[in-house]
């Protein structure tokens, strides 16, 4: 039997307040249920703003722990009710020490379950991306994560310009990437429908990558959306999102096309690491 597994990005405008931000989240994701979907990613930051566009203290206040803060066990009850795996990407705020957060998606299973989750690794500090004044560059590695519906990675936004993080997930098994974004428009919307297409061709995985849409109150750049769904081939799994309003994208997947592709495309046997020691030494 195929393994076909239907799979959603929610693609949301900033409703004003975190509460009715994960309301909006909770209703779409039971919309995407009822369309048949066994897994679902939330955007980056999915409860607040993209806060990043101004440095500015109160926005700490978004911090949670994962997973024992509020929303991720409110998430871990989506997941059961809904039946679906998700991931959820939140502001956390460290076990251990106050004042150290991370960019960071927790990884739901469709039973409820919290399998883990992962960091942002790379961390930008541009205008209207002033991300290192709210994270610390994630410690986690690169985890793939057993679900109900198979093996599952995650990057987020600025890590997709690094391939490095992407091939570490392929070899750890990854058969399905998501990589949850809030990019405004400019230079990177030229790269948008490159980048992660890349990362599937090269690694021989499904790719689920959504973008906010919409002007929020912090920027005047707009969001633009075109959230996709691409598969091992480098081909979009039906139409890519649209670049200014709200929607919900669900897509069939055949997760059994990543061996097939894999044993066509030899990327992994044909690496050569050892004569790659240069990449890591700066």
């Amino acid at each position: 039997m195929p393994r076909i597994v239907r799979a959603a990005l929610l693609q949301a405008t900033w409703t004003g307040d975190k509460e009715s931000m994960i309301q909006k989240h909770e209703e779409y994701a039971r919309k995407a249920a009822a369309q048949g979907a066994r897994v679902m990613c939330f955007q980056e930051l999915f409860y607040g703003p993209y806060f990043c566009q101004v440095q500015d203290a109160q926005f700490y206040a978004y911090t949670e722990l994962i997973p024992d803060g509020p929303t991720t066990k409110r998430m871990r009850a989506l997941a059961r009710e809904t039946g679906m795996v998700l991931i959820v990407p939140m502001y956390e705020q460290d076990e251990r020490t106050t004042g150290i957060y991370y960019n960071t998606a927790a990884v739901i299973d469709s039973d409820g379950t919290y399998l883990g989750k992962y960091r942002k690794t790379h961390i930008p500090h541009v205008k209207g991306f002033w991300e290192k004044f709210y994270f610390r560059p994630g410690n986690l590695g690169y985890p793939v994560f057993e679900t109900a519906v198979g093996k599952i990675g995650v990057y987020i936004c600025y890590d997709r310009h690094f391939p490095e993080g992407a091939r570490a997930l392929g070899l750890n098994g990854a058969e399905l990437v998501f990589i949850p974004s809030a990019t405004s428009r400019g230079l990177s919307e030229y790269l948008w429908r490159v980048e992660q297409v890349s990362h599937a061709l090269a690694n021989g995985y499904f790719v689920g990558t959504i973008n906010r849409v919409g002007i929020e109150p912090l920027g005047d750049d707009d969001f633009y959306g075109q959230s996709y769904f691409v598969d091992p081939r480098g081909q979009f799994i039906g139409a890519v999102g649209d670049p200014h309003e709200e929607e919900l994208i669900v897509r069939d997947l055949d997760l059994d096309m990543v061996q097939e592709v894999r044993q066509t495309w030899q990327f992994y046997r044909d690496r050569r690491p050892e004569m790659y020691a240069d990449l890591v030494h700066p």
